[in-house]
């Protein structure tokens, strides 16, 4: 292994010599269109209120292949990026395996189930990239003891649930705000070995070290440092390549929150920078790992579009002896919200005002935590009928993927029901007298015979709101924060006409901390998730900050607040709203 190493800082600006470059040297070495045939993958289209749906992370083995976590459709891909044309692998996970990312090390298939899981090829197959279909079976669940597991799925958010405790002081119940970077160390298998990964924070939030040692020895291999103009949200450290290289990836965010950018830099064997890959975000779904490094030192990115993903060798570009690095500002337009129908809404006004019961930060976070938290009986009512035929086809969302095989079970948390809305107390009640849990067509009208909620029903019920107001609604009751690092427990992440996310904080590495009903990152429930702050606003989403925030000193119309739990679908809108009073994570 190494052993000399030196500091190399690295300055990150926001615009200038690369600001009008091109990804010149990205390159797109698979596409997989969307579908069910062996060399497709499951995609569900967006909709109002639904974000795009489709494969969940990308991870590469030792010798170069890349494996695509097809979801929906409940399997593997396997390839060789150097063979584009050749037939990939289809590795079909068992039954009740419904993960929402995947981690690949030497031969050890790893996903994340809620948990650390193992697959390998059942008896007598091989993964050997002949365009076979392989069944995986499951060979072991790791323990959170599994420091190397547990950080792998980690560096990407998937870890287990937290509690309020992590959010509301015991004493006060009050919610914890806490500022600034703190020092996290990460537990990384490389292909050199499992190595141990301190990032440690400067006094501003601008520059970090990062001091790498072998896990079995200590020995010190590594020391690395990083600087961005503005604020480093993610830092992770990724892998040491087949010549000794390191790899980081991190991203810088401005105070404005406008142009952020994810690159991974590259370091020699000896900590000197050698340059970096700006990876393309722009209007892309976020996988739950979406970046991954082959041995060979490739650095590959999965991208999602409505029709099917793009697997991108990134370009690579080498510093010399440039001392500052630009990293080119996103040119993506902001583009009004589409509506049901597919067009801007810009005819469309909204109330500034809505009723609600008195709300505060407090609540909103035990609220949401109640939502995720909450233990239920699935009966054969609730469950239905097995395969649910109502829907069909890829414009959908099926059953909630939780709730598979559940029948008689308790289950946990609110499931995930496009058009759904209402308060915990009549989730709980319909689902005891046999209403249907979940079941959802998102390209026909929202059924009445079903309950849970859809995303933006959750955050509306957790802001104590009487209606159901929408992704694109929530603009007229909420108020933007102009600098992301200001969010608060409580406020959100907003994308118009797509999703919408509770902000529950700034996790000790500086990830956001999030609670949503989803369909992919949750299987469809109320959960939490950890995303990186540069991505969600690479997408479009727009920290804001619910306006009747009691501790806020904002006005509450307490006597304006009326349960509305009809089981109606979407009529409870901001439209209608207009009629009513005006009112250290350790890896």
């Amino acid at each position: 292994m190494f052993r000399r190493f030196c500091w190399t800082w690295v300055f990150i600006a926001g615009a200038g010599i690369f600001a009008t470059a091109a990804h010149a040297e990205d390159t797109v070495v698979r596409n997989f269109a969307g579908g069910s045939a062996p060399s497709m993958v499951g995609i569900v289209p967006a909709s109002e209120d639904v974000e795009l749906g489709g494969p969940q992370a990308l991870s590469a083995d030792g010798q170069g292949n890349l494996f695509v976590l097809d979801q929906i459709n409940g399997r593997i891909l396997q390839f060789d990026p150097k063979q584009p044309n050749s037939a990939p692998d289809v590795l079909k996970m068992p039954k009740d395996v419904q993960p929402t990312d995947l981690v690949v090390h030497n031969d050890d298939i790893m996903v994340w189930d809620g948990g650390v899981r193992t697959l390998k090829a059942a008896a007598g197959q091989s993964t050997r990239g002949l365009g076979d279909e392989i069944q995986l079976e499951e060979v072991s669940s790791r323990g959170v003891d599994d420091q190397v597991a547990v950080s792998a799925f980690a560096q990407m958010g998937s870890q287990p649930p937290g509690s309020a405790t992590d959010l509301l002081d015991q004493n006060t119940r009050a919610a914890v705000i806490r500022k600034g970077r703190q020092p996290d160390r990460q537990y990384i298998a490389s292909r050199k070995g499992s190595v141990i990964a301190d990032v440690i924070p400067d006094k501003d939030n601008s520059s970090v070290r990062i001091e790498i040692q072998t896990m079995v020895t200590n020995e010190s291999i590594g020391a690395l440092g990083l600087r961005v103009r503005d604020q480093l949200g993610t830092v992770e450290f990724l892998e040491i390549d087949n010549s000794d290289r390191f790899y980081v990836l991190a991203e810088d965010i401005p105070p404005s929150g406008k142009n952020a950018s994810t690159f991974v830099a590259r370091y020699a064997a000896n900590g000197r920078l050698e340059g970096i890959y700006e990876l393309p975000l722009e209007n892309t779904p976020l996988t739950r790992r979406f970046v991954t490094v082959s041995g060979d030192g490739d650095v590959y990115f999965l991208r999602t579009k409505p029709d099917g993903v793009e697997v991108v060798g990134v370009g690579f570009k080498p510093l010399g002896n440039v001392s500052v690095i630009d990293v080119r500002p996103s040119r993506a337009s902001a583009k009004p919200a589409p509506g049901s129908n597919g067009r801007p809404n810009n005819d469309v006004k909204f109330s500034a005002t809505a009723a609600v019961r008195p709300s505060n930060r407090q609540q909103a976070i035990e609220t949401a935590f109640a939502f995720e938290g909450v233990q239920w009986k699935l009966t054969q009512a609730n469950y239905g009928n097995d395969p649910d035929s109502q829907c069909s086809g890829f414009n959908r969302v099926r059953r909630p993927w939780y709730l598979q095989g559940k029948v008689n079970q308790e289950v946990r948390g609110v499931p995930y029901c496009w058009g759904c809305h209402g308060s915990l107390a009549n989730f709980r009640q319909r689902i005891e007298s046999g209403t249907l849990a979940g079941n959802v067509c998102t390209r026909n009208a929202p059924r009445p015979d079903v309950a849970g909620v859809d995303c933006s029903a959750f955050v509306s019920a957790a802001w104590g709101l009487s209606v159901h107001y929408t992704t694109a609604a929530i603009p007229a009751i909420a108020t933007p924060v102009s600098n992301p690092w200001d969010l608060k427990p409580g406020d959100a992440l907003n994308k118009p006409g797509s999703h919408v996310m509770l902000f529950l904080r700034f996790t000790p590495d500086r990830k956001a901390e999030v609670m949503e009903s989803s369909t992919g990152g949750c299987n469809g429930r109320v959960c939490r998730n950890v995303y990186p702050l540069a991505s969600l606003l690479a997408r479009g989403y727009n920290p804001v900050r619910f306006r009747a925030f009691a501790d806020d000193q904002a006005t509450v119309s307490a006597d304006a607040y009326q349960e509305d739990d009809a089981p109606t679908g979407r009529k409870s809108t901001a439209a209608k709203a207009a009629t009513n009073k005006p009112a250290t994570r350790k890896r």
